[in-house]
């Protein structure tokens, strides 16, 4: 039985029961260049249409992202990534009854998508490169999921285990964050899988969820598609490691996620299910 039950995650007006079931959060990325899915919903109507599919897939959450953070890509100034994502926000929330979130690093991006409809804050730098998205989070009352980023050495530890080093810097976001005034309730860790690390540390923190677990927040992963699948998979193309995308994503709700972000939701939904029975997150009557 998950030690996680009677707890909550808040985001805005949305309340996610924890150790009940693992959330799917699904991805619309309107960006030119992410790289699985670059270009494909650059357009609000498109944007759209794919959130209505990954709802009817039964994502729990939709997370919204303007500015793509593949290895090389190219940055966003804030104008043009709030123009590229509230367009979609606004759309998608009067449509659909779950918690949007916004996939930034930038304050004033945060601050127009909460006010557009957001209710989930993700920041792929943990607070680190912008520590008034806190204070946004705070002001909002949204969730906020803080990630370990890797990718610039001067901010970790190196202490040659990389799950102590997620939980160093983890701890230093968590830290900007309570005093800001946010509420625990209100957030999620993620260990950054894929971000400045090689491949073997990237199952090495998939390995390390339940010491993630003791700093006691929900934790959410995200190995969709990334290259440590393809790697394991003989060098499987992008569009060849959904099945490993569902595997891992299985393997990380039974070691204790609490959210999976994926960008096929209908696989990954399917073998959620079963980790979560076997978890004993949920009965088999309750599914």
């Amino acid at each position: 039985m998950s030690n996680d039950r009677g707890k909550e995650f808040r985001a805005g007006a949305f309340r996610l029961p924890l150790g009940t079931k693992t959330y799917v959060m699904g991805i619309v990325n309107v960006t030119p260049d992410s790289f699985s899915d670059g270009g494909q919903y650059l357009s609000a109507q498109n944007a759209e249409k794919h959130a209505s599919e990954l709802v009817a897939a039964r994502a729990d959450i939709l997370d919204i992202g303007g500015e793509s953070t593949r290895p090389g890509h190219s940055p966003v100034d804030c104008q043009e990534e709030i123009d590229r994502v509230i367009p979609v926000i606004r759309r998608i929330v009067p449509r659909f009854d779950v918690p949007i979130s916004v996939d930034t690093s930038k304050a004033r991006v945060a601050r127009e998508a909460i006010e557009s409809g957001a209710s989930i804050i993700n920041d792929v730098w943990g607070l680190k490169r912008d520590p008034d998205i806190a204070r946004v989070a705070y002001e909002t009352r949204s969730g906020l999921i803080l990630m370990f980023n890797a990718t610039d050495a001067s901010l970790i530890e190196h202490s040659g285990d990389i799950v102590s080093d997620a939980i160093t810097y983890l701890s230093g976001s968590v830290d900007i964050a309570l005093r800001a005034g946010v509420s625990e309730d209100q957030i999620v860790l993620d260990p950054g899988i894929g971000f400045g690390m090689d491949h073997r540390e990237s199952f090495e923190l998939i390995k390390g969820i339940a010491r993630l677990k003791d700093l006691g927040f929900p934790v959410l992963v995200g190995p969709s598609r990334k290259r440590f699948i393809g790697a394991a998979l003989d060098g499987a193309p992008v569009d060849e490691r959904d099945t490993g995308t569902a595997a891992v994503s299985c393997i990380a709700a039974y070691m204790g996620a609490d959210i999976v972000r994926v960008h096929d939701v209908k696989s990954v939904v399917q073998s959620i299910i079963i980790s979560d029975i076997l978890s004993e997150k949920c009965k088999f009557e309750e599914v």
